[in-house]
């Protein structure tokens, strides 16, 4: 099995089957909680077209400083609508794009940690109470959507004055997901998206966390294609709203628009 870290961190992925089609792949930005839904979607997009992709992950907030710098990306996937408006705001996008998905939050414990997962987060209150908790993983809230969520989930269970100085921040949810399977931490709070992926599903247990929980920051997750945007990005953008593409973003965990997210 490939280390852990391999499959989870800030990866640039290129789908093509000869290097002069790799060389014409468009440059695409995905959230890092997309990192296996879309490595899948982008697959099945390839087969059926014969078009090849580069696609990397990494923080919607670190993609939207790229880009408003002049980051070549053809197509952006947020994990956070605002950040596609921001851009939009600015001229940098061919419109406000669509909404594609809304994406949710779990509570994630890696086999033989001490903390027993549960949608309320009853024992982790009890863990932090008892001292079983010394380290818990959540994506950075400065510029990774589902930092903001957790820390928005901590907040309303009233954990986090008492969960704050034991933090171990991500840089994106991908590398959060990977402190709180690996075992480096007791735990964390994640995207859902990562957690029912196979290779991670299988490293630990976890509980789903109302949406309610986080309800200022809803995870309205938004793409658009960018001025620079060719004929490829653009299938791609076409293709991720056919059904083919949304079957696989719903068996990742993710709702899609209009429907209701309990």
């Amino acid at each position: 099995m490939r280390p852990l870290a391999s499959l989870l961190c800030a990866t640039v992925l290129i789908l093509g089957l000869s290097t002069a089609r790799a060389a014409d792949a468009p440059p695409i930005a995905a959230a890092a909680d997309l990192k296996f839904a879309l490595a899948e979607a982008a697959s099945r997009f390839e087969r059926d077209t014969g078009l090849a992709l580069k696609l990397t992950f990494g923080s919607s907030g670190n993609f939207t400083h790229q880009i408003e710098q002049g980051a070549p990306f053809q197509l952006f996937l947020s994990a956070d609508e605002n950040f596609v408006f921001r851009l939009a705001d600015k001229g940098l996008t061919a419109d406000r794009g669509v909404l594609y998905a809304i994406g949710r939050v779990v509570l994630f414990a890696p086999h033989g940690s001490p903390l027993h997962v549960d949608s309320e987060l009853r024992d982790l209150k009890a863990a932090l109470a008892d001292g079983r908790i010394k380290r818990f993983a959540i994506a950075n809230p400065d510029h990774a959507p589902y930092g903001r969520a957790a820390h928005s989930a901590l907040r309303h269970s009233g954990l986090w004055e008492t969960i704050e100085g034991r933090l171990v921040l991500g840089e994106n949810a991908s590398q959060a997901m990977q402190f709180a399977a690996s075992g480096s931490s007791q735990g964390g709070i994640v995207p859902l998206s990562l957690s029912k992926a196979d290779e991670i599903a299988k490293l630990g247990t976890f509980a789903l966390i109302p949406a309610e929980w986080h309800a200022d920051e809803p995870l309205r997750q938004r793409m658009a294609l960018t001025k620079s945007a060719g004929a490829t990005a653009r299938a791609f953008y076409d293709y991720l709203q056919r059904p083919v593409a949304r079957e696989i973003l719903v068996r990742y965990g993710f709702a899609l628009p209009g429907e209701r997210v309990n």
